[in-house]
């Protein structure tokens, strides 16, 4: 077995790493890296030394996972290397989305806690506010914006009748009980900002696995990171909101580069989108898109279980689609399933990621969006990349990234991983001009 210890005779000042258990949630926190000046490379497999050595220098790594569609039995499997890889890092960060949707049974978070509080060490902190992406947890309570609307976790339109890990609890405490038997407090709002701050951090970290952080604003984010910080926790769970937190007190003790150039990036003609989002957020987008004349090509399901002769047809209309110089989208629903077939998520975004793959070879084509979480982790799966690195702005907690591959058809291709809940309507034109659009 390769000793893992030789990544870190290259970087010993490595700030902070990561697992994320979707992609989309991975290049979230590439984004706020880059936006706070921190050197980052997101890996796509696990770094042996030569794929280490190719961005040697950088201050924080993270790996690009799939943990949230798969079971316990996996994680147990899986995660204590992944952690183990990253463990040399200030903090280790298990990179959950800010809806924190997982259940027992498919992408427990509850696991992911026991496994990294095992191998690291505790008190973990749990931190899954994200005001920018809004998303607040008061008084241990989740709540997400929705169409500029705010609404508790449990009532939120998409994420309380999600299709496989729907949320019913909005009090991470007890969700994360249904996961796990292991002790987690909460730290409130008010015990946050107390003048004895450190004591009530004390008291709620005594004989707990971890803290729960209230969050509802940028100063609570600040606030946590310098508990973060001067307490030495090195494991923590949660949202791109940590990456912020973590990002603040960098900053403080002059550990970050001069921010990024927020610098658009190019247009390009053309744009492939490959969606297995249900999100009428996402639906919207489609929407959108058809009316500015995108082909829009939706997959038969039944048939796609079937054979690979839809997934031919697939390939077949989109090269046709680009050939007659038009943008075009490859989708499994438009909105909400309504009693259509589920799209199985593995099979779909492994068959999604063969047609990106397959079509960019044909066409070379310089940029594609995948939309949908775990359609971006088993389709970016298939193009046999090695990792990807930061571009440009799009919109927030949807950046531009590029690809790193040996493969020449496939290294230097740029991305958007879109999770469902993210983007304004025109979001597919966005991408395209390389620059958030005017509604």
């Amino acid at each position: 077995m390769l000793n893992w210890r030789l990544l870190w005779e290259y970087n010993v000042a490595l700030l902070y790493g990561y697992y994320a258990d979707d992609f989309t949630g991975s290049t979230d926190v590439l984004e706020q890296l880059a936006e706070g000046g921190v050197s980052a490379v997101l890996f796509l497999r696990v770094p042996d030394k030569a794929l280490y050595q190719r961005f040697e220098g950088v201050k924080a790594i993270g790996i690009a996972g799939d943990s949230r569609s798969r079971s316990v039995s996996w994680m147990q499997d899986k995660l204590p290397q992944m952690f183990s890889v990253l463990q040399h890092a200030e903090v280790v960060h298990y990179k959950t989305c800010s809806t924190f949707d997982s259940s027992p049974t498919v992408g427990s978070i509850g696991k992911a806690l026991e496994i990294g509080v095992d191998l690291l060490g505790g008190p973990a902190a749990i931190v899954v506010a994200a005001p920018h992406l809004g998303r607040y947890v008061a008084f241990g309570n989740l709540f997400a914006k929705a169409n500029d609307t705010l609404y508790r976790i449990d009532r939120h339109p998409t994420m309380s009748c999600h299709p496989v890990t729907p949320m019913a609890e909005a009090d991470l405490r007890l969700h994360l009980a249904e996961q796990t038997g292991r002790k987690i407090s909460l730290l409130p709002l008010p015990d946050l900002h107390a003048e004895n701050q450190q004591t009530q951090f004390e008291s709620a970290g005594n004989n707990v696995d971890a803290i729960l952080f209230d969050g509802v604003s940028a100063d609570d984010l600040a606030a946590t990171g310098a508990l973060i910080a001067n307490n030495n926790m090195h494991f923590a769970v949660g949202s791109s909101g940590l990456t912020r937190a973590l990002v603040s007190q960098w900053r403080n003790r002059s550990l970050t580069e001069e921010d990024k150039i927020q610098a658009p990036a190019s247009a390009v003609e053309q744009l492939l989108v490959l969606s297995g989002s249900c999100s009428p957020v996402t639906g919207e987008q489609i929407a959108v898109a058809k009316s500015k004349g995108y082909d829009a090509i939706p997959v038969d399901m039944t048939a796609l279980t079937r054979d690979d002769a839809e997934e031919r047809r697939l390939v077949a209309a989109a090269l046709a689609s680009l050939a007659a110089k038009k943008s075009c989208i490859i989708y499994s629903a438009q909105g909400p399933l309504s009693g259509q077939p589920e799209a199985a998520g593995e099979v779909l975004g492994a068959t999604l990621g063969r047609i990106a793959k397959k079509v960019v070879q044909e066409t070379g084509l310089k940029r594609i969006l995948f939309a949908g979480g775990d359609t971006s982790s088993h389709g970016v799966a298939q193009l046999n990349a090695d990792a990807m690195t930061w571009q440009a702005p799009i919109e927030v907690g949807a950046p531009l990234v590029k690809i790193h591959s040996l493969d020449t058809s496939i290294d230097g291709l740029e991305m958007v991983l879109k999770g469902g809940q993210m983007g304004q309507p025109n979001f597919f034109e966005s991408v395209r001009c390389g620059r958030q659009l005017a509604e």
